[in-house]
């Protein structure tokens, strides 16, 4: 059987995004256990050139829910950044951005296959780069969705919280039987 668009996309962002959720939750619960503000965590970094905490969760979302939106209409026009954000609201971003994901059908999904789309940022490109949705999935999506992922992960773990592997790991997809 082939693997689809669907498969390749929507299981793989709520994988991660389920799992961005999660390590969320241990960070505050460690933050209450440990009596800090997690607020303090949406301004954290893990180098001064490097985005804050908040950018990374909201570039989950955006590299996910709005990049399918992209394959959709074939172009990428994520929301503006709202910008930094109490700790919480980060938390509710993700779960919102997990609900997001759950609306899409496999149907829906794989019918965007092969479909055109110009991805015009100049950051990467002067010109506008012809893609498909495969091609944008595969080579611009997913590396940067990880990306931040994991960035955040490495703040929260920087900064004491107890996460390992597995909590940015989060459910493996297993075969159906």
């Amino acid at each position: 059987m082939a693997t689809t668009l669907y498969d390749m996309s929507v299981p793989t962002f709520l994988q991660t995004a389920r799992a961005v959720g999660g390590f969320l939750q241990k960070a505050a619960i460690h933050c209450q256990q440990t009596g800090t503000d997690p607020d303090d965590f949406a301004t954290a970094r893990l180098y001064p050139d490097m985005a804050q905490f908040w950018f990374q969760i909201e570039c989950v979302d955006n590299f996910s829910v709005w990049g399918l939106e992209a394959m959709r209409t074939g172009a990428f026009t994520p929301p503006s950044l709202v910008g930094p954000a109490p700790y919480a609201a980060l938390q509710d971003r993700i779960a919102k951005t997990v609900t997001r994901l759950q609306a899409y059908t496999p149907a829906e999904v794989n019918d965007w296959s092969g479909r055109p789309l110009d991805l015009d940022l100049v950051h990467i490109s002067p010109a506008p780069m012809p893609l498909t949705s495969e091609t944008f999935l595969l080579s611009f999506l997913l590396p940067n969705f990880h990306f931040h992922a994991v960035t955040a992960y490495d703040i929260l773990r920087t900064r004491g919280v107890p996460i390992g592997k597995r909590d940015y790991e989060g459910q493996l997809r297993t075969r159906p039987d």
